[in-house]
């Protein structure tokens, strides 16, 4: 194929595959909480990351990682501990990562507005082999979390108190799934930027939702999806000369409009059957409360 002719490609290619899997094998933990847009917060503050490395001449990646390691860490923590004026202090973090990256790029002699437009929305042409190398160890850190410890992130998205209860170490795992998160985003943000990841984290999960029923089958359908768009929305971006960040937000929505389309007359059909059901047992048929790792929401 010409397009795997290029080394740039194959580096965009290999980075949308991962960043297509991790964003929504962590994004379902998220929507799970309710902090569905946790992932622009941070995507926010790692622009002060960006433009760290920027001034540094040090890899933005790896300065960014470790920047919205640290931001989503503070984010947990008023999230635990600041509830009286926590939205004042997650605003003043967001806009402060936001200005804080403009100010630290136009500082930096390497940087300009052009680079750090590449890191807000996404470059295939600007991925290095370095970057790749960044994302790989990133992201085998996030399938390592997401997949080993899968059990215990589902039982503190669902309920933290009975997580408590039966003894998981619930602040120590709601600080993993922060900066899990937020290696999320540094993986991300080279091919979809940091202003849309958050998109890839929740859009793929959402349509995934609409058609099944149990966590397990949730998790690998937004995985397929986030998979599927971020290789279109690559291959695409090649072809066509168009925004990689925006075409791939732009098929994961028009994945969730289809999905929205199919899940009505599905949803009619489950009833009747469970009607049928019913009145062949001779009682009326009733909702189930779903099962224990039923993620709707």
């Amino acid at each position: 194929m010409e397009i795997l002719d290029h080394d740039f490609m194959q580096r965009a290619l290999l980075a949308a595959l991962l960043v297509g899997i991790t964003a929504p094998a962590v994004g379902i933990h998220l929507v799970q909480r309710r902090q569905a847009l946790m992932g622009d917060g941070i995507g926010h503050v790692a622009m002060t990351g960006v433009g760290l490395g920027f001034l540094m001449s040090a890899n933005p990646v790896w300065v960014a990682g470790l920047v919205s390691i640290a931001g989503a860490v503070l984010m947990e923590l008023i999230r635990m501990y600041g509830r009286t004026r926590g939205d004042i202090a997650l605003a003043l973090l967001f806009y402060g990562g936001m200005a804080g990256g403009v100010m630290l790029t136009s500082l930096s002699p390497e940087g300009s507005n052009a680079n750090l437009m590449s890191y807000l929305f996404g470059s295939l042409a600007t991925v290095s082999a370095e970057d790749v190398t960044a994302i790989c160890v990133l992201a085998g850190f996030v399938l390592a979390v997401s997949l080993g410890l899968r059990r215990q992130l589902f039982a503190i998205s669902q309920d933290e108190e009975f997580a408590r209860v039966t003894g998981l170490p619930v602040r120590a795992l709601n600080l993993l799934v922060a900066v899990t998160a937020a290696v999320t985003v540094t993986v991300a943000m080279r091919v979809v930027g940091l202003l849309l990841v958050s998109a890839l984290m929740v859009v793929p999960v959402a349509a995934a939702q609409q058609l099944t029923r149990s966590f397990r089958s949730t998790f690998a359908v937004a995985v397929l999806i986030g998979t599927a768009v971020s290789l279109t929305g690559t291959v695409t971006t090649y072809y066509q000369d168009v925004p990689p960040g925006a075409t791939i937000v732009l098929l994961a929505i028009a994945v969730f409009v289809l999905f929205a389309a199919l899940a009505a007359p599905l949803s009619r059909r489950r009833a009747r059957a469970a009607r049928e059901a019913g009145a062949a047992h001779g009682h009326d048929a009733r909702p189930s409360a779903g099962a224990a790792d039923d993620v709707k929401v």
